[in-house]
């Protein structure tokens, strides 16, 4: 399943919002430095849905604040 996401690194609180069946916008505390921002999105993702952060990969927009993200 591809997702688009909207990510929003150095929020207050990490919380996933659900826009449609394909869009969510996910806010992390971590600033996007050296990747933490990318590995917290992907972990939030993962609990979101309920499955291993390792099911959870970026396909692209990696530096980007609009991402493609495939779970499987």
């Amino acid at each position: 399943m591809k997702l688009f996401i909207k990510a929003k690194p150095g929020a207050r609180e990490e919380k996933v919002e659900k826009i449609d069946d394909l869009n969510f916008v996910v806010s992390v505390k971590e600033q996007p430095i050296k990747g933490k921002a990318n590995e917290a999105i992907r972990n939030a993702l993962a609990v979101y849905f309920k499955t291993g952060s390792a099911n959870v990969k970026i396909i692209s927009g990696y530096t980007s604040r609009n991402k493609i993200i495939e779970i499987k």
